[in-house]
Parts: structure tokens; C-alpha cells; sequence
């Protein structure tokens, strides 16, 4: 957590615009690393909201077991809900997000402080009645392999750290410093928790369970029961976990847009809806993120090792081209600035030790995804493994077919210009009146070579016509 944090940290002040791993990858690694990265997140972005909105009912069938036979149901409607909130144009506002966020930490404060207390006065006991092993979970003895699982399980906590440099433009100037102080904030406040309930959960023997989540055992074990603030907590994580899905509908948009902008999905994908937003790909996230909790049944053990690979894929990436950033720093003259598409270059200083930590963190990162794939790989894993190659696959597809149709709609081999003619217009009239000037009104509009066109057998009729147009009508 500390060596991704810092990593950030560095990307954040270098792209103050947002500095995404797309983004970095973009402008610092190349075509494929790029795609490779866009892959990643858009992945990454489809598990968040299966993964948060199944974690936000999982709360809920804890509280209300007999709600278990509907958990699928519950969790797709909350998927549709949040897509329709989305597709209305309702931004997200700090203001609105600060209420239940502030509520969520001040219950975790008060559970994790009061099970503290419990558990050094000794007052805390074990959980009552613990979910029981589900069907196919065994002891195991404790292995490196073993260790690398759990290690590997918990790494998930660190998704959605790389968020902030994301939603950089969405910070008050000075932009890059509020937002690197946000990073940290959020870093110490994840590791805290994390920490804490890991110690909590170890003390009262509480068992990881699809029936029952160690949150909900946490609770009612220092709470002694299922009471008001029992009930406080469990609906304080699951509204965080429903707002942790909806962050996913505003990046997924943003990315695929730009994706597309850049040739790599349909161009569709760029095309904003009545509202303002990108609606295609407001659509697409939930229907593909519906599917997955059908498949899933919505079950969080089951999504998560689809989840964090994607996640630390795109942080090797991000960190890789920021290194490699720093690299093209220390290669400029003192004073030197080169404008990229994502950000300005100029000579620092200290990009040693930048290159470094940023090397080190992309090193560290890699580690992990390869751990992660590896352990993981029978329980799902595997499904991301082939699938990021195959999406990549797909977005080079799709940016070859532009490619081609660029180049055959080109005019750089398609010879000598075609002569521009002039239209003409045709005015039949029968006269000259009211209603023949406004059709001569109309005629001029659509071209500057108007011809009337007076059909007469009578010589003296002709000349009064001719006569009466030239001065009404303009010669």
C-alpha cells in the first residue's frame, strides 16, 4: 500500500489533467502497452460494480438471511438503479458523496475503537453461532503457496487507490497538491481499517462466508447482537459499496471514450446522449457487469479473483511509463520543455530518485499480478488472463478496420481535383409580383446564378414583364 501510494503520488503532480494508466502508458510505453493497460481498467471497471454491488447485498443478507434466495435479484436491480441514475445525468457531487462517507468511517471508528477496548479489557468473546465451512472449503496446512494465496486475497484491498489520479480535474486548485493529500489521507485511512478489522476478525474466530460477512460477524459479536448499531454499520458499508460501483460509471464512459476517440472501439462509444453523458457506455457497463453477477450469482469470493489482476496490471503499467517518463526527463538540456499529448516535460533535477521509486513500485506490481495469476488461476483467474490478451486482440481489430477505411476514403492517390461548378437555378414565373420576389428570394439563397424563365406569345406582354423586372427584379 505504502509502495503504491508513493508511486501515485508522483504520477499525480507529473499529470495534473488525470493521469490515468491508459493515459501514462499512451504517451510513455507505446501503442500495445496502451491497449493493454485500456483493457485492464475497462475489466478492472466491469468487476468493480459486480464486485461492490454483490459486496453491498452480501451486507444486506447478512443482516436479512431470509433475503439469501434473492441476492442475484436484488444486486441486478441495484445495477439497473444506479445505471438509470447515470443515463439521467446526475453527477457525482462531493457534497452528496460526503454524507455517507463521513457516516461510514465514523461506524467503522466506533466498532473497530469499541471491539479494541472489548478485546484489551478482555470482554470480547468469540463470534456466536459462526457461519459454518461452505461445501469445498477444507483446512489446509500452512504452505508458502498458501501464504502467497492470502497475500494475494489481500492485495484486493488496494484497488481503487489508483482512482485519484484519475479524477485529478475534479479536485480544487491547487489541484495536484489536494489531490496528492486526498492519496495519502485515503491510504492511511484503508490501512487503518485494514489492519484493524484483520486483528478484530482474528480475535473472535470469525470465518469468511458467502451466508455471513466478517463485517457483519465483527459487528453483532462487539456489538453483542443485532441492534441499532448493528444495523448502522451494515447500512453504512452497503451504501459506500453501492457509491464505490458508481464511481465505475463515471470512468468507464470516460475511458471508453477516449479509447475510441482514439481508434480502438467503435466510434459510437464517443457520442454523447441527450443528457450530456456518454450513454453507450453507461449501457454497456451495466449489462456486461448484470452478466457477470448472473454468472457469479453474485457471489464475492467468487468475483474477486477475476478483480485484482486487472488492477495490478494497469498499476505495472502506469508505473513502467512513468519510469520511463523520468527516463526522458534526465535526457533534456536544463531549462529544455517538450510538450506530449498528455503532459509537459521538463527537466527536473532529481529524476534519479523519481525513476527509481517509480521503477521500483512497477517491479513490486508485477510481482504481485504474477503471484496473483498464479494462485488464483483455478479459481478464476484464468478468465482475465486470456481474456485481457483476446480484448486487446479486438481493439487492434477494430483500429486496422478504421485504419483501412481512412485509407481508402483518403485523396492523397486519387488524382487531380474535381472541377467545382456553379448550380443554377430556374425561376419559372408568371408574372412579376409579391409572390414571384419571395421566390426569387428563395431562389438566391441556394445559388448566386438565378435565370426567370417568362413563357409569352405576346410581344407587348413580354416587354411590360421585362420591363417591370428589371426593376424588381434585379436585371
Amino acid at each position: 500500500l505504502a509502495i503504491v501510494t508513493i508511486s501515485y503520488q508522483q504520477t499525480i503532480h507529473a499529470y495534473p489533467g488525470g493521469g490515468g494508466a491508459y493515459i501514462v502508458a499512451r504517451d510513455n510505453l507505446g501503442e500495445l502497452p496502451a491497449q493493454t493497460a485500456g483493457a485492464a481498467l475497462l475489466t478492472d471497471y466491469v468487476l468493480t460494480v459486480a464486485v461492490s454491488v454483490s459486496s453491498g447485498v452480501a451486507q444486506i443478507v447478512s443482516a436479512y438471511p431470509s433475503l439469501s434466495a434473492y441476492r442475484v435479484a436484488i444486486a441486478v436491480g441495484l445495477v439497473l438503479f444506479v445505471m438509470i441514475v447515470n443515463l439521467r445525468g446526475v453527477r457525482e457531487s462531493g457534497r452528496a458523496f460526503a454524507v455517507p462517507t463521513y457516516f461510514f468511517l465514523l461506524m467503522m471508528v466506533l466498532t473497530l475503537g469499541t471491539g479494541l477496548v472489548r478485546a484489551v479489557t478482555g470482554k470480547l468473546g468469540s463470534v456466536i453461532d459462526p457461519p459454518v465451512l461452505e461445501f469445498g472449503q477444507t483446512l489446509l496446512a500452512v504452505t508458502p503457496f498458501l501464504i502467497l494465496h492470502a497475500f494475494s486475497s489481500g492485495t484486493t484491498a488496494l484497488t481503487g487507490v489508483e482512482a485519484i489520479s484519475n479524477g485529478i480535474p475534479a479536485f480544487k486548485e491547487p489541484r495536484s497538491r489536494n489531490a496528492a493529500i486526498t492519496l495519502i489521507w485515503m491510504s492511511v485511512i484503508l490501512g487503518t481499517l485494514f489492519l484493524g478489522i484483520t486483528f478484530l476478525a482474528g480475535e473472535i474466530h470469525a470465518l469468511p462466508s458467502e451466508g455471513e460477512t466478517v463485517i457483519s460477524q465483527l459487528a453483532r459479536t462487539i456489538f453483542d447482537g443485532r441492534g441499532t448499531f448493528y444495523l448502522m454499520l451494515i447500512a453504512a458499508t452497503t451504501i459506500i459499496l453501492i457509491m464505490a460501483a458508481n464511481t465505475s460509471f463515471a470512468d468507464f464512459p470516460r475511458l471508453s471514450a477516449l479509447v475510441a476517440g482514439d481508434g480502438f472501439l467503435p466510434r459510437q462509444f464517443t457520442y454523447r446522449g441527450s443528457r450530456l453523458v456518454f450513454s453507450r457506455g453507461i449501457v454497456t457497463l451495466a449489462l456486461l457487469a448484470s452478466l457477470l453477477i448472473i454468472i457469479f450469482q453474485a457471489r464475492v469470493t467468487a468475483l474477486i479473483p477475476l478483480y485484482a489482476i486487472g488492477v495490478f496490471l494497469s498499476f505495472t503499467l502506469s508505473q513502467a511509463g512513468m519510469a520511463r517518463r523520468w527516463w526522458k526527463i534526465g535526457r533534456l538540456e536544463s531549462g529544455q520543455l517538450i510538450q506530449e499529448r498528455g503532459s509537459t516535460l521538463r527537466y527536473e533535477p532529481s529524476w534519479q530518485i523519481k525513476m527509481l521509486i517509480n521503477g521500483f513500485g512497477a517491479v513490486c506490481t508485477a510481482v504481485v499480478t504474477l503471484v496473483f495469476a498464479i494462485t488464483k488461476f483455478s479459481e478464476g483467474a484464468w478468465v482475465v488472463i486470456f481474456s485481457a490478451p483476446a480484448l486487446v486482440l479486438i481493439f487492434l481489430a477494430i483500429h486496422h478496420h478504421y485504419r483501412d477505411l481512412a485509407k481508402n476514403l483518403s485523396v492523397e492517390d486519387y488524382g487531380p481535383p474535381p472541377q467545382v461548378r456553379r448550380h443554377r437555378v430556374i425561376l419559372p414565373i408568371s408574372g412579376v409580383h409579391r409572390g414571384t420576389l419571395d421566390a426569387l428570394r428563395y431562389a438566391t439563397s441556394l445559388s448566386n446564378d438565378v435565370t426567370a424563365v417568362h413563357v409569352s406569345i405576346d410581344p407587348a406582354e413580354s416587354e411590360r414583364v421585362r420591363s417591370k423586372w428589371e426593376t424588381w427584379g434585379g436585371g
